[in-house]
């Protein structure tokens, strides 16, 4: 078990007097080739990183979510009945895929977690859609959906497009949800098509 997985587990008993249920694991990454042209339909080479976002949660028996960051020691409560409220900060992510989820028919499922991360914030690793892929993940193991990395990602992108307001291409998300260890991914941004590729020993 990673240092990181140990200290998330740690926070979560410490925060909320149990271990938790789930442990979430979105990673942030760097881009070989094509960089800017998921924007365009081209070809991308992205590679995950170790440094990642991670979620320690447990479901609630309610529709609210309450996430402490411990980044920004912050906590975000949304109330999922209710229309969420654009405002700013890291909260309006969570908030992001709570709608987008919604509209496509989730029944969601209240939650209760700890976050945490290790990818340097403005620069160029991607921290936000890893942020994106760990809720939403966090939203699956809570309601008990299966993981589907290929459509997650296409949500992710919309709730940063629609929600926070920021133009962005897929490649982030994709990887972030569908990277393989000791492996580039090459992505064809045109109809999503990905292939592994292996790195040469001793790059990871």
């Amino acid at each position: 078990m990673s240092k990181m997985a140990v200290q998330i587990q740690l926070a979560f008993e410490e925060r909320f007097g149990s271990a938790p249920e789930h442990v979430i694991r979105a990673p942030g990454r760097v881009n070989l080739i094509g960089e800017h042209t998921d924007y365009s339909g081209g070809f991308v080479l992205p590679v995950a990183l170790e440094h990642a976002v991670w979620i320690a949660l447990r479901p609630r028996p309610d529709q609210r979510v309450v996430l402490h960051s411990l980044d920004f020691a912050e906590t975000a409560e949304l109330d999922l009945s209710e229309p969420q409220k654009q405002e700013k900060g890291w909260q309006e992510y969570l908030k992001g895929i709570t709608k987008v989820l919604q509209e496509a028919g989730w029944k969601l499922t209240g939650w209760e977690g700890v976050m945490m991360g290790d990818i340097p914030q403005g620069a160029g690793l991607s921290s936000s859609a890893a942020l994106e892929m760990a809720c939403l993940r966090a939203f699956a193991e809570a309601s008990g959906k299966s993981w589907q990395p290929q459509i997650a990602a296409k949500m992710a992108q919309q709730a940063e497009t629609e929600w926070v307001g920021i133009s962005c291409g897929i490649m982030d998300q994709l990887i972030s949800a569908c990277g393989v260890a000791g492996h580039a991914l090459f992505i064809d941004c045109r109809n999503l098509e990905m292939k592994p590729v292996k790195l040469p020993e001793g790059i990871r």
